[in-house]
């Protein structure tokens, strides 16, 4: 059997009658599903918001080595 694509038209209310006759366990895998979904959509925009031209992966590791040094020299003096 061939699946396809369905778009209903349904009003929040119609879609909250339809949840409140969910189990309690699809409930809670619906309410993952939401919380997935929302996650995903924030750390696309978190990383839309860094997205750069102007970081190389030669000053990420220039950063990287700085910090290290100061860290390892912060180690050795305590």
């Amino acid at each position: 059997m061939k699946s396809g694509t369905y778009n209903i038209d349904l009003e929040f209310n119609q879609i909250l009658d339809l949840v409140r006759q969910l189990s309690k366990k699809e409930k809670l895998r619906l309410s993952r599903e939401l919380e997935k979904e929302i996650i995903d959509g924030k750390l696309t925009s978190l990383l839309e918001a860094f997205k750069t031209d102007d970081l190389d992966q030669e000053t990420i590791d220039r950063e990287v080595e700085i910090v290290r040094s100061e860290l390892y020299a912060k180690g050795k003096t305590t």
